[in-house]
């Protein structure tokens, strides 16, 4: 008899995927077997996310996922970026459309929070680097949205476990994202809720990474290949389960996960919350089944996919690989920019404000016509290479110890100029990883928990299964 099917739901700020584990001749096999277009919207003055549409394009993803697995499927996990939450109603529904990251209305709540308890002693309390786009910023900004503060919330890939499971549970490795998780203790910090004005009994409770939440719930449970269908939380932060997915062992290795985000970093097992640390821009998330990821988080591919949407509307379409080959035949760059300025992190007009920045450093403006999208995009690629060099150097310092190499996943391991000029800028040997990495470290968390049977999973766990997906070429 053949093996049940499992379920990926990864949930990206450019696309989300549904993706079908299959056992074919005992042997693993992945197919994205449905793929939904997504992307921040404007509503009048704030950002937010289209989370109906998401649903829907998830439910049809399933019901694809079933027609393609009469065998069944035993489980579904969801992961998806951090920070952003989706508040509920009385009746256990969305309130309304999640704020996305973006929205500007962070900043006065940061410094009324920085007002009372300063960035670094959060820091030290959370290990979470204190971003203005955190969780803690967002929920303190809540009331000026005329949102009840005292609502339940959760986060936004446990709310699509909530939508399957009708179970409102905080995967630890998210969890540890938003600023509020308190380092030794490993729970909320009921302290620091207190102390800003937040809510605790509206934060959902704590679980740790492979926990079984229960049986799918909900129409699609009338599908045959759903009937005995259980919900498992993996490493719900996309990162923390692309770490997971990540088959070798990284003690002599710094990983760059490349997205729209780029975090480079290692797994450590203790906490660094040092002056150096904080000043350097590091942050400590909870890894799946143990440890911690120290990273620093960088501004990465969004600024070439808002430049490319701002060409594409002007009739200038490039296709990636097209434009990273023309970039690569690029003399030079027209100039460095700060990747992390916050004005690039902004969406809309991105041409234009690199052109700002460059100018700010000191070079000159890209000309924006047709013919210079190769400029910007090599600008971007040698800025963004730069800054990974920083970034390693600063790990290097703060863990002292020299690494190896870089292991990189993402949708950077198809960027051969972003990879070489990686390499030149960093002296490390970059290992290509799984493009598609946080499918991996979902599914291995979801087998392992399976495995498990109601006890704890462990790193070791998890990272055995995805060695076994990654040797078998599953994906």
């Amino acid at each position: 008899m053949q093996k049940p099917a499992r379920v990926a739901i990864d949930l990206g700020a450019e696309s989300c995927r549904v993706s079908l584990l299959r056992w074919i001749d005992e042997k693993p096999s992945v197919e994205v077997i449905h793929r939904i277009p997504n992307g921040p919207v404007h509503r009048g003055d704030a950002l937010y996310w289209a989370l109906g549409e998401i649903l829907a394009g998830l439910e049809e993803g399933l019901r694809k996922a079933a027609a393609a697995a009469p065998e069944g499927i035993a489980s579904i996990g969801a992961d998806s970026w951090s920070v952003d939450y989706v508040r509920l109603g009385p009746d256990g529904k969305m309130l309304r459309e999640p704020f996305c990251y973006r929205d500007e209305r962070t900043s006065a709540s940061k410094e009324a929070a920085d007002r009372i308890i300063s960035s670094f002693d959060i820091y030290q309390r959370t290990g979470a680097y204190p971003l203005k786009l955190n969780t803690v910023y967002q929920l303190l900004a809540d009331p000026a949205a005329n949102i009840d503060a005292r609502a339940p919330w959760v986060m936004f890939p446990e709310f699509v476990l909530y939508w399957l499971s009708g179970r409102h549970v905080a995967e630890y490795t998210n969890a540890s994202h938003t600023g509020l998780v308190n380092l030794k203790t490993g729970n909320w910090d009921a302290e620091l809720f207190a102390m800003l004005g937040l809510a605790l009994e509206a934060a959902p409770p704590l679980v740790p990474t492979g926990t079984v939440l229960g049986p799918l719930q909900g129409p699609l449970m009338k599908l045959p290949a759903f009937r005995n269908t259980q919900i498992i939380a993996p490493a719900t932060h996309d990162t923390a389960s692309a770490i997971a997915g990540i088959p070798g062992d990284l003690s002599a290795a710094a990983y760059i996960s490349s997205g729209t985000w780029s975090l480079v970093g290692t797994i450590t097992q203790t906490p660094v919350t040092t002056q150096h640390a904080f000043d350097a821009g590091y942050t400590n998330i909870g890894a799946a089944g143990g440890g911690l990821l120290f990273h620093s988080l960088i501004n990465s591919m969004w600024l070439l996919k808002q430049c490319m949407d701002a060409w594409a509307a002007q009739g200038r379409v490039w296709p990636i690989d097209k434009l990273v080959q023309e970039a690569a035949a690029c003399k030079a760059a027209g100039g460095v920019l700060d990747m992390d300025a916050e004005t690039l992190m902004l969406d809309s007009d991105m041409p234009q404000r690199i052109n700002k920045e460059l100018t700010r450093l000191g070079y000159d403006a890209i000309p924006d016509v047709a013919g210079n999208e190769p400029i910007f995009a090599r600008t971007i690629f040698e800025s963004l290479a730069l800054r990974y060099a920083s970034a390693l150097a600063n790990l290097e310092k703060m863990l002292g110890r020299k690494l190896e190499r870089i292991h990189m996943i993402g949708g950077a391991t198809r960027n051969k100029l972003l990879i070489e000029l990686t390499e030149r800028e960093t002296g490390l040997k970059v290992e290509i990883g799984e493009t598609e990495s946080s499918t991996v470290g979902n599914l291995a968390a979801q087998l392992a928990a399976s495995e498990a049977g109601g006890r704890r999973v462990t790193q070791s766990a998890i990272r055995e299964w995805a060695k076994r997906l990654c040797q078998d070429k599953a994906c």
